[in-house]
């Protein structure tokens, strides 16, 4: 039996109540895939007409199941779709025994689903480098098509969890022709998270209607203000899936609605918010706000650089107001920057201007800010224009516990 961690002091106070997205079912059952008595492996079920986009992971060791993904986008949207996730074992770093089982896979699931294999999309989050026992996950797919419903999506949310502290979900609803269109999405993730593409396992379902490459575009741009935005631990997965379904049951067409981008964002926003909040060990949730850099893309440099930073990050679990700790970050970017024209911000604590201690900073005030659970790390660089905001979390001794224990 998996070991039960405490739920982070981050986690929501519950699961959303999600609405219905037509032309989607889902079901869970354990398998044990890994551990006894855990659900454990989830599958959805996409009507035919459906548009499925995705970005993955840009490890060089990226998992089978990431290859077999990206090899499948793009694929007539007539048949419906299928998508295929387990947890406890991520079929990673396991050669061809690990394609042998994603095609075993896809092929069952193909046939109980009734779509083409060409149309199965799997995932598998969890330990790395064990062969995966597909065999117990196919022998369960009898029991999962007969548990398909429509409302199934907050139990397929539990079923991708590994050392997740609590089930992430997110929905928004937008009015588009005096129509109505869902949107609701579901993630997984607490470690391993500094992503190259996404994150961890994301999926995120829609009943408007919009064309695999206007849906592709859509997700990829929005992919860059949010998931690829967040870091717990500076590390990328091998695993990192983020896959986009739009059934058109609502019939309506959202290809370059702008309300429907904006609800869409929302979403993808606030489940990347909560994968740091659920980041191994968490207990404070920090935002950094990088301005007056370069350009965007030395922002976004400084940005990550502090929130990777493990002295900095250890300085928010202490409390502490270091400082010096953010100059670091800055300095050992390898983007532009000039000492004396940075200026930096503890909440609205003005810490230090101009490459210098603020004359009339008094310590207690960062102090009191840094004892609060939603933290604000802001600097200017003073020699640009360019802006980035980032997500990341303290890192405890939690994080060791967790990460030292994952095996066992």
């Amino acid at each position: 039996m998996a070991k039960t961690l405490a739920v982070s002091p981050l986690a929501p106070a519950s699961f959303p109540d999600l609405p219905v997205i037509d032309g989607v079912r889902f079901a869970s059952v354990a398998a044990g895939v890994r551990y006894q008595g855990r659900t454990d492996v989830m599958l959805a079920v996409l009507d035919p007409g459906t548009s499925v986009a995705g970005v993955f992971t840009r490890s060089a060791t990226r998992s089978a199941p990431v290859l077999d993904c990206q090899s499948k986008l793009g694929g007539d949207p007539e048949p419906g779709a299928a998508i295929l996730v387990n947890s406890g074992n991520s079929n990673a770093f396991t050669g061809q025994r690990g394609q042998m089982s994603v095609a075993e896979l896809t092929r069952a699931t193909g046939e109980i689903a009734g779509v083409p294999e060409a149309r199965v999309f799997t995932a598998s989050t969890g330990v790395i480098g064990e062969p995966l026992p597909h065999d117990r996950i196919i022998a369960k797919l009898d029991a999962l098509k007969t548990a398909l419903i429509p409302e199934g999506i907050s139990d397929a949310a539990r079923a991708i969890m590994t050392t997740d502290t609590f089930p992430k979900g997110c929905s928004r609803q937008v009015e588009i022709d005096g129509k109505t269109v869902s949107i609701a999405g579901i993630a997984k993730g607490s470690g391993m998270i500094a992503p190259d593409m996404a994150t961890m396992l994301v999926y995120i379902f829609t009943d408007a209607k919009v064309e695999q490459g206007a849906l592709q575009g859509m997700l990829s741009k929005l992919t860059d203000r949010t998931f690829n935005c967040i870091t717990v631990d500076s590390d990328t997965s091998t695993s990192d899936s983020l896959m986009l379904c739009a059934t058109g049951a609502s019939g309506v067409d959202a290809t370059g609605n702008g309300e429907f981008q904006t609800a869409l964002h929302e979403v993808m926003l606030d489940l990347s918010h909560q994968v740091v909040r659920d980041g191994e060990g968490a207990t404070k949730f920090v935002e950094i706000q990088i301005s007056g850099a370069a350009n965007d893309a030395d922002a976004k440099t400084h940005a990550m650089a502090i929130a990777n930073s493990p002295l900095v990050k250890t300085a928010i679990a202490g409390e502490d107001p270091n400082w010096g700790r953010v100059v670091m970050a800055i300095g050992k970017s390898g983007a532009a920057a000039d000492r004396d024209k940075l200026s930096i911000w503890f909440g609205d604590v003005l810490v230090a201007e101009n490459g210098w201690v603020n004359p009339d900073y008094v310590e207690a005030d960062a102090a009191a800010h840094m004892k609060q659970q939603e933290l604000l790390i802001r600097v200017d660089l003073g020699i640009g224009d360019g802006t980035s905001t980032v997500w990341t979390c303290d890192l405890t001794h939690g994080y060791i516990d967790i990460n030292a224990d994952y095996r066992s």
